[in-house]
Formats: structure tokens, sequence, C-alpha cells
């Protein structure tokens, strides 16, 4: 099967594309290798597999409408998982206008493509940043989700409900996964997981809002791999499911596991939550059970070790 991944450098979708290819999937790939964090990053995370005989890497940025065209027209994808976005609630902030150029109109570009050359299913990744500050917990895909707390989760949601006027005119298959606080290897430099980590090894100081009383659904970035496969093989009609772990973890907690695998305690800076913040994210993923026999296995303590053992690996050798 010919999958198109968009955001095929960055952390999810580098690993995503990896897999896929390892199960002998024929994967086009897109990136535009942007700034918003070092580029060097995205180059080592397809280091290992950019030669791959069954991958055509693009360099490219999906807001090129003529150049999407093109790669659907010679490829005809048979599903399309598109994780290339701006990503970030604090940094979307100020911002509107470049994450509905990028979110909303690339998003609409793909969507565009995929009808005219007849894709099956497209996968959509959305955010568990939609919910906001829902007092429903767990969080559960029927909450209406019409108070998003920043212009990045207004922007996925937007992407959501595009998806479904496409299925309702042009019966397309898309499903859009709400992931929870994703980490691992390959983690971006700007999201918590790495920050503290590179904080701890550093000396520096970290944020931790609340004093870390907030709580994050953290999920292991093989857990959504997982999941993101399972819903590029199942064609859904039009579906909006979780993909958490469903165990919210105190931030406190969380940065407790990291001092420990690094052996160095955390210099840091309590202030109170911004109110892009909610304070806390908790998955119900009954739906991705049912429907995608999502099942993720990884642990937080487990995941953590994962990833320190990559930073050392892949960060501190540079």
């Amino acid at each position: 099967m010919t999958i198109l991944v968009t955001g095929a450098a960055g952390f999810i979708g580098s690993n995503l594309t990896e897999t896929l290819l390892h199960r002998g999937e024929h994967v086009v790939a897109i990136d535009n290798f942007n700034d918003y964090y070092d580029p060097a990053y995205k180059k080592a995370n397809i280091a290992g597999f950019q030669n791959h005989p069954n991958l055509n890497f693009y360099h490219l940025d999906f807001g090129d409408e003529a150049a999407v065209k093109q790669i659907f027209t010679d490829h005809a994808p048979h599903a399309v998982a598109h994780l290339g976005a701006y990503g970030g609630v604090r940094y979307s902030i100020g911002r509107a206008k470049l994450y509905t150029q990028t979110n909303i109109v690339g998003t609409i570009n793909l969507l565009e493509a995929a009808r005219e050359t007849g894709s099956q299913t497209f996968v959509f990744a959305s955010t568990s940043s939609v919910y906001g500050k829902t007092p429903q917990l767990p969080f559960v895909e029927t909450d209406p989700c019409n108070l998003p707390l920043a212009p990045y989760p207004a922007s996925k949601k937007a992407g959501e409900v595009m998806g479904y006027t496409y299925h309702n005119l042009h019966q397309m298959n898309f499903t859009a996964l709400r992931f929870f606080s994703v980490y691992g290897p390959r983690g971006r430099p700007d999201m918590m997981p790495f920050m503290v980590i590179d904080r701890i090894v550093k000396g520096e100081e970290i944020k931790l809002f609340d004093a870390g009383q907030m709580k994050r659904d953290w999920t292991y970035v093989d857990d959504i791999v997982s999941g993101i496969i399972a819903a590029l093989y199942q064609p859904l009609g039009y579906e909006i499911i979780n993909l958490g772990r469903g165990e919210p973890v105190l931030m406190a907690d969380f940065v407790t596991i990291i001092e420990e695998l690094v052996g160095q305690k955390a210099i840091l800076a309590t202030p109170p939550a911004p109110p892009s913040e909610p304070k806390i994210t908790f998955a119900n993923i009954d739906k991705a059970r049912h429907l995608l026999g999502y099942d993720p296995k990884t642990p937080v303590v487990e995941g953590l070790t994962q990833m320190w053992a990559w930073y050392k690996n892949q960060i501190m050798r540079k």
C-alpha cells in the first residue's frame, strides 16, 4: 500500500515513517524542514531510513497547492497520514494567521488532492488541546470542544470539522486522532519532556507551572504510532478518536522520574499556569480500543527510560 505522510521528518512522523517502511509499505513523505525548531533535529530523525528503496521523500511545504497535487497525481496514495502542522499551544498565541495558513489552508490542500486522486483513507493528527478546560473527565470524543484556549487547538478543531465536510460530500474516510502529550525518542526540543531532560543535564532553570500540580496524560510515541497505523488500515467513515494512555501523571512526579534517570535535581521556577493551559488532560480511550484495537503498552517510567537512552546516545554525543 502507498501511504503519504506529512511532517515525516518530525517527532511522530519520522517514527511512523520508519515503522511503515519496516512493514514493507511504500511511503511518500513530505516535510518542509521549517525553523520552528532547529532543522538539524529533523535531519537526524530521518538519517537511518532516508535512502530506503520504498521511500520517496519530498522537501516541500504542503501549503504549496500545486506541488501537493503533483505528488498525489504521481503516486496516488491509498491513504494519508497528515501529521505535519505548526504545533505548540503557547507559541500559537499571537500567530493565528500563521496557524490558519499552515494548519487549515494546508490541510485543505491535502484534502482536495486526496479527493481528486481517490485516496481511500485520510488520518488527521489532532490534539487533546481541543478539549480546553472542559469539566468532563476523562475527556470523551462526544464533548463539543467549542472553546479552544489558543489558535493551535482552534486550527485543529477546524481541521476536524473540514474533514466531516469531505466525508459528507465526497464519502472520504476521515479519522481525526486526538493525541495526548506524546513523548519518547526523537521528541521535539520545544516540548516539555525534552526540555526537562535537557535543562536538568545543563543545569538550567525549568518552568513548572503551578508547582507541578497540573496533570498530563503522557503517551509513549510507539503507542501513538500503533494507533495511527491501525487507523490507516481501517476505513471508518468519519470518526474522532482519542489516542492517550488514560492515566494522567502529576507533573511534579513526571519531573521526579526524569531527575532520578539523569541523576541530577532540577532547578525549578513555579509560576502560575497561563490561561492557555488546562489543569489536566485525561483520555477516555474506550473508542480507540473498540474501533482500532488500540492498547497502549508503555508506562511512563519505561517510556522516559527509553527517551533518556535516546537523549544520551543522540543528543549528548553531538
